[in-house]
């Protein structure tokens, strides 16, 4: 017996426009004509890049690390100093952008929430009436740029060679290049 999709999802892609399913498509996709070996080289340049940046790496997740706490407060807090961890977003996307293979760049998705959530975008007062229309993209932003920063620094630190069998984060640093 076939499985179906459940109602909500088909639903979900009836009501899409053309536009938005090629973007979707697109996303989700990594080049079909990228062969096995070709993969295994871009692996291997990234870790080699990674490993040649190390140190701007760590010391750009430590600043990171220790505004983390104080970036999530001021969002709950209501404070405008949450804009300031937009920053730490850009500086992060800057140096994933330094590491990415050649002829790669970031997934479509990674880059929606960037320009969503690292826009630059200043404070006004208007931006309290709707909080988190206008914040919550930056703390997702910096979110997902630490994350890929910590798992660049990880494996940069713990292999020698890219795996085969791939660790979750690995895997995801992978799939940000569109590579895997």
């Amino acid at each position: 017996m076939k499985e179906r999709l459940p109602e909500r999802d088909v639903r979900v892609w009836a009501e899409m426009t053309e536009e938005e399913m090629e973007h979707l498509i697109k996303a989700v996709q990594t080049d079909p004509f990228l062969s096995l070996e070709k993969r295994r080289v871009k692996d291997r340049e990234l870790l080699a890049n990674i490993k040649a940046h190390m140190e701007e790496l760590e010391a750009l997740l430590s600043e990171m690390n220790a505004n983390y706490e104080d970036g999530i407060y001021r969002f709950y807090h209501q404070s405008f100093k949450v804009y300031w961890l937009q920053h730490f977003t850009i500086r992060a996307a800057e140096a994933l952008r330094k590491i990415a293979p050649s002829e790669t760049g970031f997934c479509p998705y990674f880059q929606e929430i960037l320009d969503m959530g690292a826009s630059g975008k200043e404070f006004e007062m208007s931006h309290n009436r709707d909080w988190t229309t206008h914040t919550r993209p930056m703390v997702e932003a910096f979110l997902h740029a630490k994350y890929f920063l910590e798992v660049a620094v990880r494996y940069g630190r713990e292999l020698d060679e890219p795996l085969d069998c791939l660790p979750y984060g690995w895997a995801a640093l992978l799939s940000l290049y569109g590579i895997r």
